[in-house]
């Protein structure tokens, strides 16, 4: 099988290409290579025969048509998206422009070599998206999202990809684009760019810098070990009911507090720190508007249909994360230096 993976230079796309590769299918990687982007991600499988790289932007449907052209593929799985909430509430106009109107332009190129190959029934435009389109739950543990759940987005980042999602489904409803989709809860793990909660608190740390905690830190996110969430891509890419959308969770609630002083014990562990615990240097910083009280992901379509649950607990993620970032200085040392990496954004509403 032939994967056009978008964005596979970004964090979860760069896992499924990792994974793809190792599987023996032949994959293209189509990425602009924006801040985010980093090809270092990629470098594991970068020099196999089974891999191809594109430099292109989604928002350029020329250059979609030509990769299309020039690569045929089998599959689409559409992965390139702005996705970093506070850099939305900053400028959300890069929001709109690359997850819709970048989702719209993917569509028509993907529509357009479908059509021309013959419509072949084993095509499937793969789009992946996030839980954070259902909006915020009450804290009853009960309550979690399901594929039926309303779609409620809160922020510049969220509104955006529920956007693109509806988009997907009007074009397998109006054109017959076999379409399947995919809603992830919070995703960790090795190559995790670093503006993000996680690496923030692990790099700050190392630096003995304080570690920013929004509000009062009581957010409860559901955590998935990136390569959980890559399996179960490759899963519903290869066997998902067409049309159909699955809602991927790690089934790992913590708070955001408790999540930070789990990071923090592991390092006092792993790379002792002069002078007390790591825990010492949280802060609690003014929240971010609009803040998501809480998501959780009820997985149980996809385990009940792909056989798919996560094989990775968030402890056992987190240790395996933090000792990814202690040996691999020379990866994220570099990204440090792009821009707004280590600045309080997302303060402007």
């Amino acid at each position: 099988m032939k994967i056009l993976v978008t964005g596979g230079a970004g964090f979860i796309g760069s896992a499924v290409v990792r994974l793809a590769v190792g599987r023996g299918h032949q994959v293209v990687n189509l990425d602009a290579l924006t801040y985010a982007a980093c090809l270092e991600n990629v470098a594991p499988v970068a020099r196999s025969p089974l891999y191809a790289f594109e430099k292109a932007d989604i928002r350029d449907r020329a250059a979609l048509d030509r990769v299309f052209a020039d690569h045929h593929p089998d599959v689409v799985m559409h992965l390139a998206a702005e996705s970093h909430v506070d850099r939305s509430i900053d400028g959300p106009a890069d929001f709109i422009e690359t997850n819709v109107t970048g989702t719209f332009n993917m569509l028509e190129a993907a529509r357009s070599h479908w059509t021309r190959a013959g419509k072949p029934a084993d095509f499937r435009f793969h789009h992946i998206s996030t839980d954070e389109v259902f909006g915020s739950l009450p804290a009853d543990p009960a309550v979690r999202f399901t594929e039926d759940t309303p779609y409620d987005p809160r922020s510049p980042y969220s509104a955006s990809k529920a956007g693109s999602d509806h988009l997907v489904r009007a074009w397998h409803e109006t054109y017959g684009l076999p379409v399947v989709l995919t809603n992830c809860s919070n995703n960790y793990g090795p190559y995790h760019f670093p503006e993000k909660l996680i690496p923030v608190i692990i790099l700050n740390a190392l630096a003995g810098k304080p570690l920013p905690i929004y509000g009062d830190g009581s957010n409860i996110r559901d955590w998935l070990f990136v390569e959980d969430h890559a399996e179960a891509l490759l899963l519903v890419v290869e066997k998902g009911r067409v049309g159909r959308s699955y809602n991927i969770g790690g089934e790992n609630e913590r708070s955001n507090l408790d999540l930070v002083r789990t990071l923090c014990a592991i390092l006092d562990r792993k790379r002792p720190r002069a002078g007390g615990s790591y825990a010492d240097l949280i802060t609690f910083v003014t929240d971010r508007p609009g803040h998501d009280a809480r998501y959780a992901i009820d997985p149980g379509r996809i385990r009940a249909e792909l056989g798919w649950r996560p094989s990775v607990t968030v402890e056992e993620g987190l240790e395996r994360t933090v000792q990814w970032y202690l040996d691999n200085e020379a990866w994220w040392r570099p990204l440090q230096a792009r821009k707004g990496v280590g600045e309080r954004l997302g303060v402007r509403a």
